[in-house]
């Protein structure tokens, strides 16, 4: 049986075929304008035959309606994963499981099961970039949510006057933390800021379990995060791909409608 497994953000989609344990090609693309057409253009219309839909998605109603549409129109059965208090190995450590992100609680049932006996902070970078720490166990022990770089850029540039007329054009102004450009200034600024954070996280964490968890990073903006992190970190660009295929194979109660 192939299930397309799919993961939806804010801005951006990825989905991939899952056959016999195994998970195939990942695509990714930007779907704020997508209605049921596209998404049965894009998920449904070529391919290997797909018989169900797993899918862990942070974007609102409108888009799963969507979503949900084209599923039916092709008469496969879309299901949405929700967050329980224990699946796929990890034990959610909020008070109510469902305010944790769906994309988070898989992103770390994917880690937990790639990196077994490990304790590992979950970075997650796309529209915002989350950390969640995961012990050797499964047990998660909390996380942080801040903007991601571009988010941050975006958010000074509408804020601001002078900053966004100055960084407008001229040159790139380098790569390196002193920036010799505004938009270098901001643009460096923002993505060491969140380098920063994953390494205060990653102390934080050795206080806490007694040794430094591994960093696992996904989302769309991690590779420009990534080269600034002096922690020991591994980049898993499919990630919350991976989590769903260890939910699909544990045939958890958490894959709702």
């Amino acid at each position: 049986m192939t299930v397309l497994l799919v993961d939806i953000g804010n801005t951006r989609i990825k989905w991939a075929h899952f056959t016999r344990g195994r998970l195939g090609k990942a695509r990714a693309a930007v779907h704020s304008r997508w209605g049921p057409a596209e998404y049965a253009r894009h998920l449904f219309a070529a391919g290997a035959k797909v018989e169900r839909l797993l899918v862990a998605s942070v974007a609102g109603p409108g888009v799963k309606g969507a979503l949900t549409t084209a599923a039916r129109r092709a008469g496969i059965e879309a299901r949405f994963v929700h967050v329980p208090r224990r699946g796929g190995g990890v034990t959610v450590g909020y008070s109510e499981p469902w305010r944790l992100g769906v994309d988070r609680f898989v992103a770390a049932v994917g880690a937990h099961s790639l990196f077994e006996g490990v304790a590992v902070c979950v970075v997650g970078v796309g529209t915002a970039m989350t950390i969640d720490l995961i012990d050797a166990r499964g047990r998660h022990r909390g996380g942080v949510i801040i903007p991601a770089p571009e988010l941050m850029v975006a958010t000074l540039f509408d804020s601001t006057y002078g900053i966004r007329r100055r960084a407008r054009g001229g040159a790139k102004g380098g790569a390196a933390l002193f920036g010799r450009s505004t938009r270098a200034g901001v643009v460096q600024g923002a993505r060491h800021a969140a380098a920063a954070l994953i390494d205060r996280a990653a102390q934080e964490a050795q206080s806490l379990l007694g040794r430094k968890p591994l960093v696992v990073l996904t989302g769309g903006e991690a590779p420009s995060v990534r080269a600034l992190v002096q922690s020991a970190c591994v980049g898993v660009p499919d990630l919350v791909l991976r989590g769903l295929g260890v939910l699909l194979e544990r045939a958890p109660p958490e894959l709702g409608r």
